[in-house]
């Protein structure tokens, strides 16, 4: 899917993103993520497929997030692969906290951020003048954060 022309990729929301993921898992006794390229990459993918096509879903126009995901990050040559993803968007815009403040009051999203055995993370963050759709046609900012693990 070709980029729209008004969506811009907010790199440094994403290494704030992260940065403020790892706080809170330290606070609870917990390893912080490195950041994966692949992850971010398929979170780049996904964030800027939903502000293009107006949707906004763990599952994509193609694919489901997992098959998604192991295409980007593939489960071959591990026993143990597991992704998960967190989505948040605002508009006009969404911090850093704000997206890790939703997360924490959410059960699944929480438990994905406290989840123990995860090693690598993702963060896409991209910003949509007049996104269609769900985002009914408000300037919009669509954070995807992908985890993953292989052994």
């Amino acid at each position: 899917m070709a980029r729209p022309a008004t969506a811009t990729e907010q790199l440094r929301l994403d290494a704030r993103v992260l940065e403020e993921v790892n706080v809170v898992r330290a606070s609870h006794g917990l390893s912080t993520l490195r950041s994966s390229g692949a992850l971010a990459a398929a979170a780049g993918q996904h964030s800027l497929e939903m502000v293009a096509a107006g949707y906004f879903d763990h599952d994509g126009m193609r694919a489901s997030y997992s098959r998604r995901l192991a295409a980007y990050y593939p489960a071959a040559g591990h026993r143990r692969w597991t992704v998960a993803e967190n989505l948040a968007w605002g508009s006009p815009s969404i911090g850093a906290r704000e997206a890790v403040r939703l997360w924490l009051r959410s059960p699944e999203h929480r438990a994905n951020l406290l989840r123990p055995g995860w090693r690598d993370a993702g963060v896409s963050a991209v910003h949509a003048r007049t996104a269609p759709g769900v985002f009914r046609g408000l300037d919009a900012t669509v954070i995807t954060l992908d985890f993953g693990v292989r052994r």
